[in-house]
């Protein structure tokens, strides 16, 4: 049986990228492989031109191909670039980029790392789509962009054949999320070891938006989390976590909501969620039992609620994220 070529991926490099984020395709897809411990992906990295790019540090980089490689990807994926004072003002593009991107094929997938996403709505591609970019740039990006519906809680957005993410290392939960989805789960959470990071992330942007430190730190909710954290499989109300942490509950639900950047029951959720993950990875517990031991209670629950927040259900995820044999000659990477 004939071996399937390698997806191609290329990844365009424009002056004033993040190089750290410019990295994270080629660390990620790399580290994809097949049983036989082939990759999976082929990658080359491009700039306008093939010209030296000018990075957002103290260093230029030298690449050797143009944007002709955009015409024969199969995945394109523009790395991070802060958005210019034209763009913001304008909402269009330079016409040798809007050149440039033209080449991509309609049946190519198109990615955008962070505030990409701004090339990409200018470009007209995400035109009716859902999308998100960084949270500090999400108000300016809806503004400009009024067709687009911007979400600024989340890491990344699946679109279909366009899709964006978030800041920073939102871009490796992307590019994990494309692993996943052209190959499955194992072999999306063998590169995740590989790479050393987490599989999956819960939670969205909010949790890493700038809070201010509350005035007053014995106000705090911080030691009702902990108590939280201590006993999650009891049935915990909203009215347990004010009575703990003293307050009323419009007046705990405030606090925290400025401490954590989301709800006391949506964070609770997201914890139960984490410990029945870690459960199904490193015991043989029944769902009924991490159920039980996660707080859902029932496993009919548990799965409703792996479905909305991971697309799998538990013995799907517990298969698929049970660390698998390494290939020969590959030393998988413990998480």
């Amino acid at each position: 049986m004939a071996i399937p070529e390698p997806h191609r991926v290329a990844v365009l490099a424009l002056d004033g990228v993040v190089p750290l984020d410019l990295g994270v395709p080629a660390r990620v897809f790399n580290e994809a492989r097949d049983e036989r411990g082939e990759r999976l992906y082929t990658l080359v990295t491009c700039s306008l031109g093939g010209r030296p790019v000018r990075t957002a540090e103290d260093f230029r980089l030298v690449l050797d191909h143009d944007e002709s490689a955009l015409a024969t990807a199969d995945t394109v994926v523009i790395a991070t670039q802060e958005p210019s004072e034209e763009l913001l003002a304008t909402g269009r593009l330079p016409d040798e980029l809007a050149a440039a991107l033209a080449l991509i094929r309609p049946e190519t997938r198109v990615v955008s790392l962070c505030t990409s996403a701004f090339l990409l709505a200018a470009a007209g591609l995400l035109d009716g789509h859902r999308a998100t970019t960084h949270w500090a740039l999400c108000d300016a990006f809806a503004r400009l962009f009024p067709e687009v519906d911007v979400d600024p809680d989340v890491l990344f957005v699946d679109s279909g054949r366009v899709l964006t993410s978030a800041g920073g290392a939102a871009g490796i939960d992307l590019c994990l999320h494309l692993v996943r989805r052209d190959h499955g789960a194992a072999v999306a959470g063998a590169a995740a070891r590989r790479c050393v990071v987490a599989p999956w992330r819960e939670g969205g942007q909010a949790q890493f938006i700038e809070h201010p430190v509350p005035a007053d730190a014995d106000r705090s909710t911080s030691a009702t989390r902990q108590w939280v954290l201590d006993r999650l499989a009891e049935p915990l109300t909203l009215k347990d976590l004010a009575r703990h942490a003293h307050m009323s509950e419009r007046t705990f639900t405030r606090r925290f909501r400025a401490e954590v950047g989301t709800s006391p029951l949506k964070w609770l959720i997201q914890c139960r969620l984490g410990h029945a993950r870690h459960l199904l990875e490193t015991t043989d517990l029944t769902v009924a039992g991490i159920a039980t031991a996660c707080g859902f209670g029932d496993p009919v629950t548990l799965r409703k609620h792996f479905h909305s927040h991971l697309g799998l259900s538990p013995l799907a995820y517990r298969a698929a994220h049970r660390a698998p044999a390494p290939a020969p000659g590959l030393v998988p990477s413990p998480v």
